[in-house]
């Protein structure tokens, strides 16, 4: 993925800008996309099944309710850098909002996904990956003790 995104910095002329500058709305932009890119590629390199199945799995991941609970064990990992975009893009003024979460949960995962945004756009794929892997095996685990009962 490092080259690609040198290759598309190259192809594109794009030149990098300060982080800081960005809206934390733009960062939850792309890094929305980012997250579930990656969750896409998690699932299929998991196994071939399905499309409607993946697209479920994949929808059960990245709606605002599964971001929200993956933040309450990742708020304690980030960075002081972290958990500033993070506090930016939870505190922001959207004005939207997702039809099926709460406010908190969906305030929780626009910070969530500035964070995504900002670490892809940093070019930081390990720790940004690290967090994923972190959130999604909290979130696979807290599935599996819902099945059980």
């Amino acid at each position: 993925m490092e080259t690609g995104l040198k290759n598309l910095k190259e192809i594109f002329e794009l030149k990098d800008m300060d982080l800081r500058t960005y809206s934390p709305l733009t960062l939850a932009y792309i890094g929305d996309g980012v997250y579930e890119l990656i969750v896409r590629t998690v699932l299929v390199k998991r196994g071939n099944c399905p499309v409607n199945r993946l697209h479920k799995q994949a929808s059960s991941l990245v709606k605002a309710a599964a971001q929200s609970s993956m933040m309450e064990v990742l708020e304690p990992m980030l960075t002081e850098e972290e958990a500033g975009v993070y506090r930016r893009g939870r505190n922001a003024h959207s004005p939207t909002m997702a039809k099926h979460a709460t406010m908190s949960d969906y305030r929780r995962a626009t910070g969530f996904e500035a964070l995504m945004g900002y670490l892809y756009l940093k070019e930081d794929f390990t720790r940004m990956t690290e967090l994923v892997h972190a959130g999604l095996t909290a979130q696979e685990q807290a599935i599996k003790e819902k099945t059980k009962k």
